[in-house]
């Protein structure tokens, strides 16, 4: 399947900013499949909510705890955004979200691996959901319903406390890193069993994450889209004169983590801060509040490091990321710098 270009990545993917406590939030554009939240202004851990295992169910993207129940928090997906309860923080907080069309759909049953799973999937922006049930077998296979071999597989288990091993295609088949853990990358056989993804399925080894006998897992799958998402690695330079890493489009989002060393990973939006180099970040596998360090430059094409800190443009070292974009650098509405 080859994706064509999307013309207004809005429709797709976008970030807003909110205040916490009970309310109906908003602004996204559209109703959104996938919401991560994440307090600002205090440590507080990061919420991640999708519309396969359910609005009110919770998973922390900096934590290994299983999947949590809480109804005070994001209660339903709506038309325009989603219902917070009591539990949405404080009134006072100040909240970022980050929001992704599926197919507004609970998923459907998917029977292209050896594994059923259920799958919301968005073909034309390179986003699934799949929901599956492992088996510990080796070499299992689990339908993603892309069309495309995803470049990013991102595996949590639901009803143990596990890491959430992921899958990059820079990084290759044999390694998986840990979004929840500022480790370098590590290579294992029983992660994805030495096998890339193909075009229908991703495989399994035998390991507690992702393939535990009788335990749910969700898995997020990413395919690179023309003008709209970009999955890849560059090599950093160790200069405030750094590494450029070409897009393709102006970013909206991005994820940075160095996978040669122990150091954390960054995330970005074109939401908070407001102007180069002045982009604010937190960081995915902890819990604390927003930082407003100086380290990257968003650009119509891509980004630039503007820090030689080792986590972002160490010399020499393989960093890998992920980018959804503001706007494409071409058609109807070309993209401009920061």
């Amino acid at each position: 399947m080859a994706y064509t270009t999307i013309k207004k990545p809005s429709d797709y993917f976008n970030t807003i900013l909110t205040a916490g406590g009970a309310q109906s939030i908003t602004g996204v554009g559209f109703q959104p499949d996938w919401v991560w939240n994440k307090r600002r202004d205090d440590t507080s851990d990061h919420h991640l909510n999708d519309v396969v295992r359910g609005a009110t169910k919770l998973l922390y993207s900096n934590q290994t705890l299983a999947e949590q129940t809480n109804a005070n928090f994001i209660s339903s997906f709506d038309s325009d955004g989603f219902t917070t309860g009591s539990g949405y923080w404080t009134g006072g907080a100040s909240i970022v979200a980050w929001n992704w069309l599926a197919d507004n759909t609970s998923g459907s049953s998917n029977t292209n691996g050896s594994i059923t799973s259920t799958v919301s999937a968005n073909t034309t922006s390179g986003f699934s959901i799949v929901s599956y049930v492992g088996n510990a077998t080796s070499g299992a296979t689990v339908g993603h319903g892309l069309g495309v071999a995803p470049k990013v597989v991102i595996i949590k288990n639901r009803d143990s406390a596990h890491s959430w091993r992921s899958y990059f295609a820079p990084l290759g088949a044999t390694k998986y890193i840990e979004l929840n853990d500022s480790a370098a990358a590590v290579t294992a056989t029983n992660f994805m069993n030495d096998t890339a993804p193909t075009s229908t399925v991703f495989s399994l080894g035998n390991g507690t994450t992702p393939n535990a006998n009788g335990e749910n897992y969700i898995a997020y799958c990413f395919a690179d889209v023309q003008g709209y998402s970009k999955f890849g690695s560059y090599t950093g330079n160790g200069s405030t004169d750094g590494t450029f890493v070409y897009t393709g489009f102006k970013p909206a989002f991005i994820i940075i983590k160095n996978t040669a060393r122990i150091d954390n990973w960054y995330l970005f939006d074109n939401k908070r801060g407001g102007f180069n180099v002045d982009n604010d970040f937190v960081f995915p596998d902890l819990s604390n509040a927003e930082v407003t360090s100086d380290q990257i430059d968003i650009l119509s094409n891509g980004f630039k490091c503007r820090n030689a800190n080792d986590a972002i443009n160490s010399s020499g070292e393989s960093i890998i990321y992920m980018a959804f974009a503001e706007e494409p650098l071409v058609g109807d509405n070309p993209a401009t710098a920061r």
